[in-house]
């Protein structure tokens, strides 16, 4: 997996077609996620690629909603993005609004851990600390049993993105929270600039 695309080129594109406080947040988070991912998955050397690609994972979803992972190509091609970094960002929609499938394990951990990520910011907003630092499995997988609780972020695709991975549904939990932890700080920084 190539990394021609710099941070700097991606973030440049990200705030072009993202103005939301809320949807650089969540990209800032699914970057860092992946970026965790990688090392914890022994992929440390593909680390950029799969951060870039959490980054840049919704790149077309505030401008072109109706055309999620099927605009984002063309908007990707304005940094040159490869076609494996834009397969594997639209492949993140595989089923829900694309058809192009998950196949590298980063690709998988992309799917399963977006939808999820939404899941534990909503969790975390509720709690005193606005913190993922002190968020248990437990807790979480009770909001995931509550059907009202955030119920824009889809349980099913949840689940459907561990079995992609062959974990249990706590595991994806698990590590999930733990790759938030590692970026929380940084996010924050971040959403101040």
């Amino acid at each position: 997996m190539t990394t021609p695309v710099t941070r700097e080129e991606a973030l440049a594109l990200l705030k072009k077609y993202n103005k939301e406080p809320f949807h650089l947040l969540h990209a800032f988070t699914v970057e860092g996620v992946m970026r965790w991912f990688a090392a914890e998955m022994g992929f440390a050397e593909e680390a950029q690629y799969w951060a870039l690609a959490g980054l840049l994972h919704d790149v077309d979803f505030e401008v072109y909603p109706d055309e999620h992972c099927k605009k984002a190509p063309e908007l990707l091609a304005e940094i040159h993005a490869g076609e494996d970094l834009t397969h594997s960002i639209c492949s993140h929609g595989y089923g829900i609004c694309c058809d192009v499938e998950p196949v590298h394990m980063m690709e998988k951990i992309l799917f399963a851990a977006d939808e999820l990520t939404g899941l534990i910011g909503a969790a975390v907003r509720m709690r005193p600390s606005k913190s993922v630092m002190d968020l248990e499995v437990s807790s979480l997988k009770k909001k995931f049993k509550d059907k009202r609780f955030a119920a824009g972020c889809s349980r099913d695709i949840i689940r459907q993105g561990a079995s992609m991975l062959g974990w249990e549904l706590e595991e994806l939990f698990a590590k999930t929270i733990e790759a938030m932890k590692s970026c929380e700080a940084d996010i924050a920084r971040q959403m101040e600039e």
